[in-house]
């Protein structure tokens, strides 16, 4: 074997490690992860990379869309009340695009398909269970995706 071919296994086994440590600091500085499915109208939930939950939500309806992309949680509030439509309660909310969030409803009939204004609703018990892992892993170790 010679220098050349050392240098370069060496230099590989080093880059595997960076690796490695890498993938566990992103995993790290993700606790919570909400995978939102706006096709099938539902939210999985993982924390430390195990599946937690799975729920029924109601994105946007028509008309009033709910983007996709992946966001951290910005800010948190047990109630808030939407000051764009007519001061609407919205429970435990997990805002993390501007004035989207995850948030409780009392709409819970509606869950399973398209009936908000764009934010991600969730039954009001599970809303208070994310809102509460939220705070306790911290929103920058929470990122929201939402995808079709």
């Amino acid at each position: 074997m010679n220098w050349k071919t050392k240098i370069a296994g060496a230099l590989a086994g080093i880059f595997a490690v960076g690796m490695i440590m890498a993938g566990t600091a992103t995993a790290a500085l993700a606790g919570v992860v909400a995978h939102v499915d706006l096709s099938s109208q539902t939210m999985r939930v993982t924390v430390n990379g195990q599946h937690y939950a799975s729920w029924k939500i109601s994105s946007g309806r028509k008309g009033y869309g709910t983007p996709t992309g992946a966001w951290r949680a910005k800010w948190t509030t047990k109630m808030h009340y939407s000051r764009k439509y007519h001061n609407s309660p919205m429970p435990y909310s997990v805002f993390y695009n501007g004035g989207y969030a995850v948030h409780g409803t009392n709409y819970v009939s509606k869950l399973g398909r398209p009936a908000s204004h764009g934010c991600i609703r969730l039954h009001t018990a599970n809303a208070r269970t994310f809102y509460n892992l939220v705070n306790r892993y911290g929103r920058k170790n929470t990122l929201i995706r939402v995808s079709y």
